[in-house]
């Protein structure tokens, strides 16, 4: 199966994702500070968390980084779709494809070309978002549990949708703690986030 190509000359990641990038750190770094908080307020299990603050302020902030996460997330849907971006880069990986990468990055042996994306971090990618739209849904079952009546049932109660939308961040934070490891070892994608450097060529396998 030959691995796509990134236009010539064109920028490994575009302008439009390198914005949404940054301004999903913020959001989703506000999001996940202020949940903790509110979490602490009332925990569903025997765990709390170091926590700062207070309750209202935690939840003014976690409420406008959501609607400034969801926002952002339908411009990134959009443009997915618009751009080809999602089938491009984004396409689901093979299971061998993905055996094969998770090897070689456990061996230590695993390349890295800037604007083409292996199979695990393609798997990864479409977890997070599937993750993200996850906790769209349960974030508003567990905000308006009254106007949301059906979806909370639909999710098995408030409880489980609240336990539901705290398992996904673990693993939302789980992704970044991943991703920035991975930044650690490949510093140039760094630079290639900020600064828009060009993709480097795929050879044909």
């Amino acid at each position: 199966m030959p691995l796509q190509h990134q236009p010539n000359g064109s920028a490994a990641h575009p302008v439009t994702i390198r914005f949404l990038h940054w301004v999903w750190v913020y959001a989703i770094g506000c999001m996940v500070f202020s949940g903790v908080q509110i979490y602490n307020a009332s925990p569903s299990l025997p765990i709390t968390f170091p926590g700062w603050g207070w309750l209202g302020g935690a939840l003014a902030w976690h409420f406008s980084a959501m609607w400034l996460l969801a926002v952002t997330g339908m411009v990134y849907l959009a443009y997915g779709l618009i751009s080809g971006h999602f089938q491009r880069d984004f396409g689901v990986p093979r299971p061998r494809a993905v055996g094969r990468d998770l090897w070689a990055a456990l061996t230590f042996r695993l390349g890295h070309r800037l604007g083409h994306y292996n199979a695990v971090q393609r798997l990864l990618y479409i977890g997070v978002i599937a993750a993200l739209l996850i906790q769209v849904v349960t974030g508003l079952a567990i905000w308006k549990p009254v106007q949301f009546g059906a979806l909370v049932n639909l999710l098995g109660g408030y409880p489980i949708a609240r336990n539901i939308h705290l398992a996904n961040m673990f693993l939302i934070v789980a992704f970044v703690i991943v991703h920035v490891v991975l930044v650690a070892v490949f510093p140039r994608t760094l630079v290639s986030m900020i600064v828009g450097v060009p993709a480097e060529p795929e050879c044909e396998p």
